[in-house]
Protein backbone atom coordinates (compact mmCIF):
# COMPACT_ATOMS: atom_id res chain seq x y z
CA UNK A 1 0.00 0.00 0.00
CA UNK A 2 1.02 3.08 -0.72
CA UNK A 3 -0.74 6.72 0.27
CA UNK A 4 -2.12 8.59 -2.46
CA UNK A 5 -5.31 10.62 -3.32
CA UNK A 6 -7.77 8.26 -1.29
CA UNK A 7 -5.37 6.98 0.95
CA UNK A 8 -3.61 8.03 3.61
CA UNK A 9 -1.34 6.80 6.78
CA UNK A 10 -1.04 8.10 10.14
CA UNK A 11 1.24 6.60 13.21
CA UNK A 12 -1.08 7.99 15.85
CA UNK A 13 -3.31 10.40 16.39
CA UNK A 14 -3.05 13.74 15.55
CA UNK A 15 -4.73 17.17 14.81
CA UNK A 16 -3.69 16.55 11.08
CA UNK A 17 -6.46 13.67 10.83
CA UNK A 18 -9.33 16.04 10.60
CA UNK A 19 -7.56 17.93 8.23
CA UNK A 20 -7.29 14.88 5.91
CA UNK A 21 -10.73 13.72 6.82
CA UNK A 22 -12.63 17.23 5.74
CA UNK A 23 -10.39 17.20 2.38
CA UNK A 24 -11.74 13.36 1.35
CA UNK A 25 -15.03 14.57 2.32
CA UNK A 26 -14.67 17.50 0.20
CA UNK A 27 -12.77 15.55 -2.77
CA UNK A 28 -13.69 11.91 -4.07
CA UNK A 29 -13.76 10.09 -0.54
CA UNK A 30 -10.89 7.79 1.03
CA UNK A 31 -9.39 5.89 4.18
CA UNK A 32 -7.29 6.80 6.89
CA UNK A 33 -5.07 4.20 8.52
CA UNK A 34 -4.34 5.06 11.86
CA UNK A 35 -0.90 3.16 13.65
CA UNK A 36 0.64 2.46 10.35
CA UNK A 37 4.09 3.91 9.27
CA UNK A 38 5.10 5.88 6.18
CA UNK A 39 5.32 2.63 4.14
CA UNK A 40 1.97 1.11 5.11
CA UNK A 41 3.27 -1.14 7.44
CA UNK A 42 1.37 -1.38 10.50
CA UNK A 43 2.99 0.10 14.30
CA UNK A 44 0.35 -0.09 16.48
CA UNK A 45 -1.21 2.24 18.80
CA UNK A 46 -0.28 2.37 22.09
CA UNK A 47 -3.83 3.14 23.25
CA UNK A 48 -6.40 2.16 21.11
CA UNK A 49 -9.14 3.22 22.93
CA UNK A 50 -7.95 6.16 23.75
CA UNK A 51 -7.11 6.78 20.16
CA UNK A 52 -10.49 5.65 18.99
CA UNK A 53 -12.28 8.35 21.60
CA UNK A 54 -10.30 10.96 20.22
CA UNK A 55 -11.01 10.38 16.64
CA UNK A 56 -14.57 10.08 16.67
CA UNK A 57 -15.22 13.01 18.94
CA UNK A 58 -13.41 15.24 17.07
CA UNK A 59 -14.73 14.49 13.51
CA UNK A 60 -17.97 14.64 15.42
CA UNK A 61 -17.21 18.38 17.59
CA UNK A 62 -14.67 20.24 14.71
CA UNK A 63 -16.07 19.99 11.56
CA UNK A 64 -18.95 21.58 10.18
CA UNK A 65 -21.39 20.52 8.38
CA UNK A 66 -22.07 17.48 10.39
CA UNK A 67 -19.76 14.59 8.46
CA UNK A 68 -20.12 12.00 10.85
CA UNK A 69 -23.17 10.04 7.85
CA UNK A 70 -20.02 9.86 5.49
CA UNK A 71 -17.79 8.43 8.13
CA UNK A 72 -17.20 4.71 8.99
CA UNK A 73 -14.62 3.05 11.44
CA UNK A 74 -13.21 -0.60 11.75
CA UNK A 75 -11.02 -1.44 14.91
CA UNK A 76 -8.41 -4.58 14.14
CA UNK A 77 -7.39 -5.26 17.59
CA UNK A 78 -4.73 -7.37 16.88
CA UNK A 79 -2.58 -5.28 14.86
CA UNK A 80 -4.11 -2.29 17.17
CA UNK A 81 -5.35 0.03 14.32
CA UNK A 82 -8.52 1.92 12.96
CA UNK A 83 -9.63 2.39 9.33
CA UNK A 84 -11.62 5.44 8.96
CA UNK A 85 -13.66 5.33 5.72
CA UNK A 86 -14.56 8.58 4.56
CA UNK A 87 -17.12 8.95 1.52
CA UNK A 88 -17.47 11.94 -0.49
CA UNK A 89 -19.82 14.46 1.29
CA UNK A 90 -22.84 15.90 -0.53
CA UNK A 91 -23.28 19.15 1.01
CA UNK A 92 -19.91 20.43 0.20
CA UNK A 93 -17.77 22.28 1.25
CA UNK A 94 -17.00 20.73 5.07
CA UNK A 95 -14.53 23.03 6.96
CA UNK A 96 -13.25 23.64 10.45
CA UNK A 97 -15.28 24.71 12.55
CA UNK A 98 -12.85 27.22 14.28
CA UNK A 99 -11.66 28.66 10.73
CA UNK A 100 -14.68 28.88 8.94
CA UNK A 101 -15.47 28.58 5.57
CA UNK A 102 -11.77 30.02 4.81
CA UNK A 103 -9.05 28.64 2.51
CA UNK A 104 -7.50 27.95 6.30
CA UNK A 105 -10.53 25.73 7.43
CA UNK A 106 -11.55 24.30 3.87
CA UNK A 107 -9.17 21.06 2.77
CA UNK A 108 -9.20 19.37 -0.47
CA UNK A 109 -7.65 16.39 -1.52
CA UNK A 110 -4.24 17.32 -3.98
CA UNK A 111 -2.40 13.92 -4.83
CA UNK A 112 -1.30 12.47 -1.76
CA UNK A 113 -1.44 15.69 0.63
CA UNK A 114 -4.44 17.88 2.04
CA UNK A 115 -4.55 21.35 0.65
CA UNK A 116 -6.62 24.67 1.53
CA UNK A 117 -8.98 24.89 -0.73
CA UNK A 118 -8.55 28.71 -2.74
CA UNK A 119 -11.65 30.97 -2.50
CA UNK A 120 -12.54 30.13 -5.88
CA UNK A 121 -13.04 26.72 -5.26
CA UNK A 122 -14.70 27.33 -2.11
CA UNK A 123 -17.20 29.17 -3.77
CA UNK A 124 -17.47 26.73 -6.82
CA UNK A 125 -18.61 23.98 -3.83
CA UNK A 126 -21.30 26.04 -2.11
CA UNK A 127 -22.97 27.02 -5.69
CA UNK A 128 -22.79 23.13 -6.70
CA UNK A 129 -24.68 22.19 -3.49
CA UNK A 130 -26.93 24.72 -2.45
CA UNK A 131 -30.37 24.57 -2.66
CA UNK A 132 -32.85 25.87 -5.57
CA UNK A 133 -32.31 29.91 -4.70
CA UNK A 134 -29.14 32.20 -3.99
CA UNK A 135 -30.55 33.22 -0.61
CA UNK A 136 -31.19 29.92 0.45
CA UNK A 137 -27.16 28.63 -0.05
CA UNK A 138 -24.84 28.86 3.04
CA UNK A 139 -23.11 31.91 3.09
CA UNK A 140 -19.08 32.07 2.69
CA UNK A 141 -18.78 33.85 5.96
CA UNK A 142 -20.20 32.46 9.10
CA UNK A 143 -18.67 35.58 11.72
CA UNK A 144 -22.00 37.58 10.62
CA UNK A 145 -23.29 40.48 12.90
CA UNK A 146 -26.26 41.73 12.84
CA UNK A 147 -26.52 45.15 15.06
CA UNK A 148 -28.04 46.94 11.34
CA UNK A 149 -30.77 44.60 11.35
CA UNK A 150 -31.56 44.20 15.41
CA UNK A 151 -32.24 48.23 15.21
CA UNK A 152 -34.43 47.88 12.14
CA UNK A 153 -36.79 45.13 13.44
CA UNK A 154 -36.51 47.17 16.98
CA UNK A 155 -38.11 50.53 14.96
CA UNK A 156 -40.81 48.04 13.35
CA UNK A 157 -41.95 46.10 16.56
CA UNK A 158 -41.07 43.50 15.19
CA UNK A 159 -39.31 40.18 17.19
CA UNK A 160 -35.58 39.41 15.89
CA UNK A 161 -34.69 36.86 18.15
CA UNK A 162 -32.62 34.19 17.37
CA UNK A 163 -35.15 31.63 17.88
CA UNK A 164 -37.12 33.12 14.60
CA UNK A 165 -33.58 33.11 12.26
CA UNK A 166 -34.96 29.58 10.75
CA UNK A 167 -38.24 30.85 10.25
CA UNK A 168 -36.68 34.38 8.41
CA UNK A 169 -34.39 31.96 6.58
CA UNK A 170 -31.39 33.18 8.10
CA UNK A 171 -30.63 29.85 9.71
CA UNK A 172 -30.34 26.36 7.07
CA UNK A 173 -32.59 24.32 9.72
CA UNK A 174 -30.66 21.31 8.22
CA UNK A 175 -27.30 22.74 9.58
CA UNK A 176 -27.41 25.48 11.40
CA UNK A 177 -25.76 27.33 9.38
CA UNK A 178 -25.86 30.95 7.98
CA UNK A 179 -27.50 31.40 4.97
CA UNK A 180 -26.44 34.24 1.76
CA UNK A 181 -29.70 35.67 3.02
CA UNK A 182 -28.21 36.36 6.64
CA UNK A 183 -25.37 37.77 4.65
CA UNK A 184 -27.55 40.25 2.93
CA UNK A 185 -29.30 41.52 6.16
CA UNK A 186 -25.68 41.09 8.28
CA UNK A 187 -23.13 44.14 8.93
CA UNK A 188 -21.06 42.13 6.63
CA UNK A 189 -22.95 42.04 3.41
CA UNK A 190 -20.50 43.08 0.99
CA UNK A 191 -22.93 43.93 -1.85
CA UNK A 192 -22.99 47.35 -1.98
CA UNK A 193 -24.95 50.64 -3.82
CA UNK A 194 -22.94 53.17 -5.64
CA UNK A 195 -24.37 56.72 -6.66
CA UNK A 196 -23.43 58.98 -9.31
CA UNK A 197 -24.43 62.34 -10.20
CA UNK A 198 -23.66 64.09 -13.28
CA UNK A 199 -23.84 67.43 -14.96
CA UNK A 200 -26.14 67.72 -17.94
CA UNK A 201 -28.00 64.82 -18.94
CA UNK A 202 -24.74 62.16 -20.01
CA UNK A 203 -22.19 60.96 -18.04
CA UNK A 204 -19.12 63.06 -19.15
CA UNK A 205 -18.89 65.23 -16.14
CA UNK A 206 -19.10 63.36 -11.98
CA UNK A 207 -20.72 65.89 -10.10
CA UNK A 208 -20.16 63.63 -6.77
CA UNK A 209 -20.39 59.60 -5.89
CA UNK A 210 -21.10 57.89 -3.17
CA UNK A 211 -21.28 54.09 -2.26
CA UNK A 212 -23.30 52.70 0.34
CA UNK A 213 -22.33 49.86 2.58
CA UNK A 214 -23.15 47.44 5.16
CA UNK A 215 -26.63 45.57 6.12
CA UNK A 216 -29.28 46.41 3.11
CA UNK A 217 -31.26 48.29 6.07
CA UNK A 218 -28.29 50.31 6.37
CA UNK A 219 -28.07 50.79 2.42
CA UNK A 220 -31.87 51.54 2.08
CA UNK A 221 -31.69 54.69 4.58
CA UNK A 222 -28.96 56.38 4.04
CA UNK A 223 -29.03 55.85 0.20
CA UNK A 224 -32.55 57.07 0.96
CA UNK A 225 -31.60 59.84 2.78
CA UNK A 226 -29.04 60.62 0.13
CA UNK A 227 -31.30 61.06 -2.55
CA UNK A 228 -33.81 63.22 -0.66
CA UNK A 229 -30.71 65.40 -0.71
CA UNK A 230 -30.65 65.45 -4.62
CA UNK A 231 -34.42 66.30 -4.61
CA UNK A 232 -34.35 69.50 -5.30
CA UNK A 233 -37.93 71.93 -5.79
CA UNK A 234 -39.13 73.71 -8.01
CA UNK A 235 -41.71 76.67 -7.00
CA UNK A 236 -44.00 78.43 -9.23
CA UNK A 237 -46.78 81.28 -8.42
CA UNK A 238 -50.07 81.15 -9.26
CA UNK A 239 -51.32 84.50 -8.65
CA UNK A 240 -50.25 85.38 -4.78
CA UNK A 241 -49.84 81.46 -4.50
CA UNK A 242 -46.72 79.59 -4.11
CA UNK A 243 -46.93 75.70 -5.88
CA UNK A 244 -43.40 73.29 -4.39
CA UNK A 245 -43.08 70.67 -7.12
CA UNK A 246 -40.34 68.09 -6.16
CA UNK A 247 -38.27 66.67 -9.51
CA UNK A 248 -39.06 63.72 -8.40
CA UNK A 249 -42.17 62.20 -6.34
CA UNK A 250 -40.55 61.02 -2.74
CA UNK A 251 -42.76 58.03 -3.13
CA UNK A 252 -41.05 56.84 -6.37
CA UNK A 253 -37.62 57.35 -5.54
CA UNK A 254 -38.56 54.87 -2.30
CA UNK A 255 -39.88 52.46 -4.13
CA UNK A 256 -37.36 52.27 -7.13
CA UNK A 257 -34.90 52.01 -4.63
CA UNK A 258 -36.87 49.29 -2.50
CA UNK A 259 -37.59 47.48 -5.77
CA UNK A 260 -33.77 47.39 -6.88
CA UNK A 261 -32.56 46.29 -3.48
CA UNK A 262 -35.52 43.34 -3.15
CA UNK A 263 -35.39 41.67 -6.78
CA UNK A 264 -31.52 42.26 -7.67
CA UNK A 265 -29.93 38.86 -8.67
CA UNK A 266 -27.33 38.45 -5.58
CA UNK A 267 -25.29 35.66 -7.39
CA UNK A 268 -23.80 38.85 -9.25
CA UNK A 269 -20.99 40.62 -7.02
CA UNK A 270 -21.68 43.83 -8.69
CA UNK A 271 -23.09 47.33 -7.28
CA UNK A 272 -26.33 48.89 -7.39
CA UNK A 273 -25.90 51.71 -9.92
CA UNK A 274 -27.76 54.83 -9.53
CA UNK A 275 -27.26 57.91 -12.03
CA UNK A 276 -28.18 61.08 -11.19
CA UNK A 277 -28.70 63.25 -14.48
CA UNK A 278 -30.63 66.77 -14.95
CA UNK A 279 -33.19 65.20 -16.56
CA UNK A 280 -33.92 61.80 -15.18
CA UNK A 281 -32.38 59.47 -12.49
CA UNK A 282 -31.49 55.62 -13.38
CA UNK A 283 -31.93 52.70 -10.90
CA UNK A 284 -29.55 49.90 -12.23
CA UNK A 285 -30.03 46.82 -10.66
CA UNK A 286 -28.21 43.24 -11.75
CA UNK A 287 -29.99 40.25 -13.51
CA UNK A 288 -32.48 41.49 -15.44
CA UNK A 289 -35.77 39.93 -15.43
CA UNK A 290 -36.93 36.70 -13.46
CA UNK A 291 -37.12 33.94 -15.81
CA UNK A 292 -40.85 33.63 -17.94
CA UNK A 293 -41.38 37.17 -17.46
CA UNK A 294 -41.29 39.92 -20.12
CA UNK A 295 -41.72 43.96 -20.02
CA UNK A 296 -45.59 43.77 -20.67
CA UNK A 297 -46.04 41.68 -17.75
CA UNK A 298 -44.17 43.64 -15.56
CA UNK A 299 -46.50 46.94 -17.01
CA UNK A 300 -49.46 45.16 -16.44
CA UNK A 301 -48.79 44.75 -12.25
CA UNK A 302 -47.47 41.02 -12.56
CA UNK A 303 -44.73 40.28 -10.35
CA UNK A 304 -42.69 37.59 -9.40
CA UNK A 305 -40.10 37.42 -6.52
CA UNK A 306 -36.29 36.41 -7.45
CA UNK A 307 -35.31 36.71 -3.59
CA UNK A 308 -38.83 35.58 -1.75
CA UNK A 309 -37.32 35.50 1.60
CA UNK A 310 -35.92 38.90 1.48
CA UNK A 311 -39.36 39.99 0.01
CA UNK A 312 -41.05 38.32 3.15
CA UNK A 313 -38.82 40.39 5.42
CA UNK A 314 -39.29 43.55 3.45
CA UNK A 315 -42.55 42.89 4.02
CA UNK A 316 -42.63 42.06 7.37
CA UNK A 317 -41.40 45.26 8.07
CA UNK A 318 -43.72 46.84 5.93
CA UNK A 319 -41.47 48.37 3.75
CA UNK A 320 -43.16 46.97 0.50
CA UNK A 321 -46.47 45.58 -0.11
CA UNK A 322 -47.41 41.80 -0.49
CA UNK A 323 -48.18 41.67 -3.79
CA UNK A 324 -45.50 43.49 -5.88
CA UNK A 325 -47.15 46.94 -6.17
CA UNK A 326 -44.21 48.85 -6.14
CA UNK A 327 -43.87 49.49 -10.17
CA UNK A 328 -47.48 50.38 -10.78
CA UNK A 329 -47.50 52.85 -7.91
CA UNK A 330 -44.64 54.47 -9.25
CA UNK A 331 -46.09 54.87 -12.91
CA UNK A 332 -49.33 56.38 -11.21
CA UNK A 333 -47.36 59.16 -9.42
CA UNK A 334 -46.70 60.13 -13.18
CA UNK A 335 -49.98 59.49 -13.62
CA UNK A 336 -50.41 63.49 -14.44
CA UNK A 337 -47.13 64.09 -16.00
CA UNK A 338 -46.83 64.34 -19.84
CA UNK A 339 -43.06 62.55 -19.58
CA UNK A 340 -43.79 58.92 -18.19
CA UNK A 341 -41.02 56.49 -16.13
CA UNK A 342 -39.21 53.72 -18.28
CA UNK A 343 -38.02 50.21 -17.91
CA UNK A 344 -35.24 49.18 -19.80
CA UNK A 345 -34.08 45.50 -19.42
CA UNK A 346 -31.25 43.45 -20.93
CA UNK A 347 -30.58 39.94 -20.19
CA UNK A 348 -28.26 41.03 -16.96
CA UNK A 349 -29.64 44.13 -15.74
CA UNK A 350 -33.13 45.32 -14.98
CA UNK A 351 -33.10 49.50 -15.18
CA UNK A 352 -35.79 51.75 -13.35
CA UNK A 353 -35.72 55.81 -15.03
CA UNK A 354 -37.50 58.05 -13.46
CA UNK A 355 -38.11 61.65 -15.08
CA UNK A 356 -37.12 64.98 -13.51
CA UNK A 357 -40.80 66.72 -13.54
CA UNK A 358 -38.75 70.06 -13.27
CA UNK A 359 -36.43 69.64 -15.76
CA UNK A 360 -36.43 72.21 -18.54
CA UNK A 361 -35.48 69.32 -21.06
CA UNK A 362 -38.46 67.23 -20.25
CA UNK A 363 -40.45 70.15 -20.68
CA UNK A 364 -39.69 70.67 -23.68
CA UNK A 365 -39.62 67.16 -24.86
CA UNK A 366 -43.40 66.93 -23.29
CA UNK A 367 -44.16 70.02 -25.67
CA UNK A 368 -42.45 68.44 -28.67
CA UNK A 369 -45.88 65.38 -28.81
CA UNK A 370 -46.84 68.56 -31.50
CA UNK A 371 -45.03 70.96 -33.95
CA UNK A 372 -43.51 73.37 -32.26
CA UNK A 373 -42.13 76.45 -34.18
CA UNK A 374 -38.70 78.51 -32.98
CA UNK A 375 -40.41 80.94 -31.27
CA UNK A 376 -42.82 79.13 -29.56
CA UNK A 377 -40.06 76.63 -28.76
CA UNK A 378 -38.49 79.69 -27.16
CA UNK A 379 -41.19 80.07 -24.81
CA UNK A 380 -41.13 77.12 -23.67
CA UNK A 381 -37.55 77.02 -22.53
CA UNK A 382 -37.88 79.93 -20.84
CA UNK A 383 -41.60 79.02 -18.76
CA UNK A 384 -39.11 75.59 -18.06
CA UNK A 385 -36.57 78.01 -16.73
CA UNK A 386 -38.74 80.57 -14.75
CA UNK A 387 -42.09 79.05 -14.22
CA UNK A 388 -44.20 81.56 -16.20
CA UNK A 389 -43.98 84.45 -18.49
CA UNK A 390 -46.60 86.66 -19.01
CA UNK A 391 -47.27 89.26 -22.50
CA UNK A 392 -44.78 92.14 -21.81
CA UNK A 393 -41.86 89.26 -20.88
CA UNK A 394 -42.56 87.64 -24.54
CA UNK A 395 -42.35 90.65 -26.67
CA UNK A 396 -39.47 91.52 -24.53
CA UNK A 397 -38.48 87.86 -25.00
CA UNK A 398 -38.93 87.36 -29.06
CA UNK A 399 -38.68 91.58 -29.96
CA UNK A 400 -42.37 91.44 -31.38
CA UNK A 401 -45.66 93.49 -30.62
CA UNK A 402 -49.06 92.86 -29.58
CA UNK A 403 -50.80 91.23 -32.51
CA UNK A 404 -47.77 88.76 -33.16
CA UNK A 405 -48.01 88.00 -29.41
CA UNK A 406 -51.25 87.11 -29.62
CA UNK A 407 -51.15 85.19 -32.47
CA UNK A 408 -48.36 82.83 -30.53
CA UNK A 409 -50.37 82.65 -27.52
CA UNK A 410 -53.42 81.48 -29.79
CA UNK A 411 -51.41 78.89 -31.77
CA UNK A 412 -49.74 77.29 -28.24
CA UNK A 413 -53.16 77.36 -26.35
CA UNK A 414 -54.55 75.06 -29.34
CA UNK A 415 -52.25 72.44 -28.95
CA UNK A 416 -52.41 72.55 -25.66
CA UNK A 417 -48.99 73.59 -24.57
CA UNK A 418 -50.45 76.78 -22.68
CA UNK A 419 -52.84 77.61 -19.99
CA UNK A 420 -53.24 80.55 -18.65
CA UNK A 421 -53.95 82.04 -15.18
CA UNK A 422 -55.13 85.34 -13.56
CA UNK A 423 -56.56 88.44 -15.95
CA UNK A 424 -55.26 91.95 -16.85
CA UNK A 425 -51.74 92.66 -15.81
CA UNK A 426 -51.81 89.49 -13.57
CA UNK A 427 -52.29 87.54 -15.99
CA UNK A 428 -49.72 84.46 -17.00
CA UNK A 429 -49.02 81.67 -19.09
CA UNK A 430 -48.07 78.41 -17.92
CA UNK A 431 -46.92 74.84 -19.21
CA UNK A 432 -49.72 72.56 -18.94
Amino acid sequence: MIENEVCEFKSEYTDNIIKTVIAFANTDGGKILVGYNDDGIPVGLKDIDDCYTRVTNSIRDTISPDITMFTKYSVNEQDKTIEIIVSEGTNKPYFLKSKGMRPEGVYIRQGASSAPASIDKIRQMIKLSEKDTFEDGRALNQNLHFIEAENEFAIKNVNFSKEKYVSLGIINSDDELYTNLATLLSDECEHTIKVAVFEGNDKKIFKDRKEFTGSLFKQLRTCYDYLELCNHTAAIFEGLDRIDREDYPASALREALLNALVHRDYAFSGSIMINIFDDKIEFVSLGGLVSGLLKEDILRGVSQTRNKKLANVFYRLKHIEAYGTGIQRIFDLYAEDAVKPDIIITNNTFTMVLPNRNSSSISSKASHSVSVSDQEQRIIDYISQNGSINDEEIQDLLNIKTTRTYAILKSMKTKNILITKGRGSERKYYLK
